[in-house]
């Protein structure tokens, strides 16, 4: 009778480490974290996998980035990927193509907010990654956009990078001709903008 007591016992652990989520980062966001127009090896995202192999065992990325997703998209796939891969921490990397197409900046903080609720309502830290946009669409537009995300990191206390591109945006060897994408040789610069905010969220 005891040896099936104890039997019983290896076998509940045994499931309960099975079902312990992994140490998952998951980042959402569009072409500037889905390697647009380089080979997915030399974007941030699979750099960043690299880097917490190295330095971070037992983490890894999920990268759900979609070329041209709106911060609308991403709240609405955000629930699936969070029950699918219970991640301890999520990337939010979303705004530049509201921004681009010049939408109201309350729908997106709406939609940044929303997204943030239901990550921290799962027990997820998040990281907001805030983009900037070319000079052409005013200080207004550019201004407000920028409060946005410094507003909502404050609000529900989340971590901030204030800009993803920081250091790559206005150094030509380092954006694609589109002005708008780092080149391979600028992403590992991305990733550095990342980790600063990210890597205190893995302790």
């Amino acid at each position: 009778m005891r040896r099936i007591l104890w039997l019983l016992l290896l076998l509940c652990c045994a499931g309960a480490v099975r079902a312990a989520p992994s140490k998952a980062v998951l980042v959402l966001g569009d072409s500037l974290s889905a390697a647009h127009n380089i080979a997915t090896e030399q974007g941030w995202v699979h750099l960043l996998e690299v880097r917490l192999g190295q330095m971070e065992p037992g983490w890894t990325a999920i990268n759900a980035s979609i070329s041209g997703e709106t911060s609308l998209s991403g709240r609405n796939r955000l629930p699936a990927l969070l029950a699918k891969y219970k991640p301890a921490v999520v990337v939010i990397e979303l705004g530049a193509n509201d921004g681009l197409r010049g939408l109201p900046l309350v729908a997106l903080r709406d939609n940044l907010a929303s997204m943030i609720d239901a990550a921290q309502h799962a027990g997820t830290r998040v990281l907001l990654l805030g983009i900037e946009l070319p000079v052409n669409y005013g200080p207004q537009y550019r201004d407000g956009l920028r409060t946005v995300y410094a507003d909502l990191a404050g609000q529900k206390r989340t971590a901030l990078v204030p800009f993803l591109l920081d250091g790559v945006a206005l150094d030509p060897k380092l954006m694609q001709d589109d002005g708008l994408h780092p080149t391979a040789a600028g992403e590992p610069r991305v990733l550095d903008n990342v980790w600063g905010g990210l890597r205190p969220l893995l302790r």
